[in-house]
């Protein structure tokens, strides 16, 4: 097999958000079309050697999205400056720095450039589809290359394939205790973990607890395992984004529970990190939330999991055996 070109468009931008250009997020929706894409680029066994992409934000959360759903992590997309407001050479000379073992590379961008790189690469006109499109957000064109990524000339590839998130499935493929699902978000979004920080303040076990995003209910920071990380490792990046604390998380799993998120049952592997930093609230990243430290009988009288509060006693009872 020759090397292959994907030129991926961002997917769609949030307009009612008012900030510049650059700084325009995707919309829900373009992110499930970029999650879409990437599953489609990983069952068609079409993953990338390299992802180059704007480093504008809609193209960034683009790039992280589609690479999480491939299996990838974003650590895998290398953010070029020139693809923002590219010309023609522009992306010719982006792509002529591609590493030359890279047999398949990914090119994730804006129009109007990459409409006319396809145009000026393939050997004839792309065709305009029934809304007039040519390539849409979040649309891939797949392109036969020359042997060398320096050597682009006019009319000297050829258009494999062009494919829309519209024709991909809305749902997501999960292979579950009962068999395969059909779920709202990729596989990976349902394997979770969290972190229980505690202190010992004058002599006192202590359980850091945090409010939900919508401060309705109390818990612990937990989130995604996310590609390319352990589930330790995962549930002290929580710590810090959700609670604002850092600290030395054990390897050893307390336990797990499962709560119901996305039309599915999310499993949720827990760890205890002793807390050494605690950032000041102005620094939290997420301090819309609320914290607090709580005793451990105060602690469990406020989660909901009764799993969550056995694995808070048997934490403090860990910890007393130590010290015994």
């Amino acid at each position: 097999m020759g090397r292959q070109l994907l030129v991926l468009r961002h997917g769609k931008s949030d307009w009612d958000i008012d900030v510049n250009d650059f700084d325009r997020p995707l919309k829900n929706r373009g992110k499930r079309d970029a999650q879409r894409m990437g599953v489609w680029l990983r069952q068609q066994d079409l993953l990338p050697d390299f992802i180059i992409s704007s480093p504008a934000e809609r193209a960034k959360n683009t790039a992280e999205k589609l690479t999480k759903a491939t299996g990838l992590t974003a650590n895998h997309v290398h953010y070029d400056s020139r693809i923002y407001e590219a010309s023609l050479t522009d992306l010719k000379a982006v792509l002529g720095d591609c590493p030359a073992s890279a047999a398949r590379v990914l090119l994730i961008g804006h129009n109007p450039s990459l409409e006319s790189l396809i145009e000026n690469l393939h050997r004839g006109q792309l065709q305009k589809t029934e809304d007039g499109k040519r390539l849409p957000t979040a649309t891939l064109a797949i392109l036969a290359m020359p042997e060398h990524w320096g050597l682009l000339n006019k009319a000297c590839a050829t258009v494999e394939s062009i494919t829309r998130p519209t024709t991909l499935p809305k749902k997501f493929v999960f292979n579950g205790l009962t068999g395969l699902e059909q779920r709202k978000r990729p596989p990976y979004y349902y394997s979770q973990s969290a972190a229980i920080p505690y202190r010992i303040e004058k002599g006192e076990f202590q359980i850091l607890v945090i409010s939900s995003s919508g401060n309705n209910h109390w818990g612990i920071p937990k989130g995604i395992i996310e590609p390319g990380y352990t589930a330790p490792a995962s549930a002290a990046i929580e710590a810090w984004e959700e609670a604002g604390v850092r600290g030395v998380i054990s390897d050893h799993m307390l336990g797990y529970y499962l709560h119901e998120k996305w039309g599915g049952i999310c499993t949720v592997q827990v760890y205890p990190m002793a807390v050494t930093e605690w950032v000041d609230d102005k620094e939290w990243e997420e301090n819309y939330r609320n914290r607090q430290w709580l005793s451990l009988k105060k602690a469990s009288s406020v989660v909901n999991q009764k799993s969550l509060q056995t694995m808070f006693a048997s934490l403090a009872a860990s910890l007393s055996n130590r010290k015994a």
